[in-house]
């Protein structure tokens, strides 16, 4: 129990860190966890080997993250999603209430393939200009994203099926069948949220920005190619003449990304490597672009490791598989046959304390086997916990995708956990409620 104690500690610890913004995310997860791992009894040499591990687990991810940060700088100053912008307003006439559903809509087809990382990739570098042109809260772009693709994490493909199925020892193509009407109606519900977040996002723009017309948000792209030295600067390094073939690399990068037959750092230093020449031959401009975008591609790589570091030290010390066997040993008796259903609902939260590998590999099979002794099938047991919790797996600071979301969208892990955790969980709730008015659960 003292282990599950230290462990909770320095989670809670680490949540508080970031949520407050005291620190920054690498100092919170480089010094809590090796204090508490210390606490723990654990030597130097032991915590050593356990960074090694952790980081080794994130490194192609850091690694991903430095080259498509640098791509997609140079794709952006180029000019490769300005046309993007500009038909996006055009299309919603400024309405910020539809450029909220199609985000929804956009996420939900980008994470078809169940990566995260790459979702975040596709997206956000198109539509973060359009928030910020029609001055909509960023955090509302991450909670959407998120969201929609957090309802897709469903798919047999993705990596929760597979680590419950790999628990129960079914196919997952059978475990996912019964959650296609969940997540239709997850979809949904995203729909609606985001129907409701527009309207009040464009209240909020009215009241302290004013309204804006179509044709006022189409003049303020316009308006890039202003007098001011930065935008002749961005003008400059545009490409306009280049706008199909940088196009025709990006879809290429991205594909290469989808398909998976290279691994996605790779994709994006090829990527990276063939841009730069291609719109900038002169090297002084190419160093010049590398500049711009590398301090904050190397930040978030560092914390991303610093993340890696985090998830070795607990999961080395064996704190987060504590934390996972004694959460269930506390709970009163009385309540045991409805634990599913308790662990399910708590299942956001969670993604705050465990990682999807703690929660799937060693919470679920406690609970299942209480649940079992109740008369609770497994599946019932699998599904709360997968429903319960899945929607809240962008909105952990566990999720290597999350720091790379934040990364790309500039945002900061504490106050996207304050804007969207909420609403998360709000969400997984209802859909648990859909699940056992269906069948889908049994209580």
């Amino acid at each position: 129990m003292s282990l599950s104690i230290i462990g909770f500690l320095t989670i809670l610890i680490i949540v508080l860190l970031l949520i407050s913004n005291k620190v920054t995310p690498i100092v919170a997860m480089v010094l809590v966890p090796l204090i508490g791992a210390l606490i723990a009894g654990f030597g130097f040499s032991e915590i050593g080997d356990f960074f090694t591990e952790g980081t080794l687990t994130v490194i192609e991810v850091a690694i991903m993250f430095i080259f498509a940060i640098l791509f997609f700088g140079v794709m952006q100053e180029a000019g490769l999603f300005d046309p993007l912008i500009r038909n996006m307003i055009r299309l919603t006439r400024g309405n910020v209430i539809t450029v909220s559903v199609g985000t929804v809509f956009v996420a939900a087809i980008a994470h078809l393939d169940g990566s995260g990382a790459s979702t975040f990739l596709i997206t956000i570098p198109a539509l973060l200009p359009l928030y910020k042109h029609l001055k909509m809260n960023p955090y509302l772009l991450l909670l959407l994203i998120g969201g929609s693709a957090s309802i897709m994490n469903m798919v047999p493909w993705a990596g929760p099926l597979g680590r419950t199925a790999s628990v129960l020892n079914m196919d997952v193509t059978e475990l996912w069948r019964p959650l296609i009407p969940i997540q239709i109606t997850g979809l949904i519900l995203m729909i609606a949220l985001a129907v409701f977040l527009g309207i009040m996002e464009k209240r909020r723009i009215s009241k302290y920005h004013g309204l804006v017309s179509a044709e006022e948000s189409a003049a303020a792209i316009e308006r890039m190619n202003g007098d001011s030295t930065a935008a002749q600067e961005k003008e400059s390094l545009a490409r306009p003449k280049l706008l199909w073939v940088n196009a025709i690399l990006f879809l290429s990068v991205i594909g290469i990304l989808v398909w998976g037959i290279i691994p996605a750092g790779f994709a994006f230093m090829i990527g990276l490597s063939i841009a730069l020449p291609l719109n900038y031959p002169n090297m002084k401009q190419q160093t010049k672009i590398m500049r711009m975008h590398a301090p904050s591609a190397l930040m978030m790589a560092t914390i991303i490791l610093a993340a890696g570091s985090f998830l070795g030290i607990l999961t080395g010390t064996g704190m987060l598989d504590s934390i996972a066997e004694d959460l269930v040993t506390i709970i009163p008796a009385f309540i045991a046959p409805y634990l599913h259903l308790i662990i399910g609902f708590f299942g956001v939260p969670f993604d705050l304390l465990l990682s999807t590998d703690a929660y799937y590999f060693a919470l679920l099979p406690v609970v299942d086997q209480i649940a079992t002794g109740f008369g609770i099938a497994s599946l019932s047991t699998a599904y709360s916990m997968v429903i319960g919790n899945i929607v809240g797996t962008f909105v952990s600071p566990f999720s290597p995708a999350l720091w790379l979301a934040l990364g790309l969208a500039g945002l900061e892990m504490g106050k996207h956990i304050r804007y969207s955790l909420l609403w998360m969980w709000g969400l997984s709730i209802v859909l648990l409620i859909v699940a056992v008015l269906i069948g889908v659960i049994a209580v």
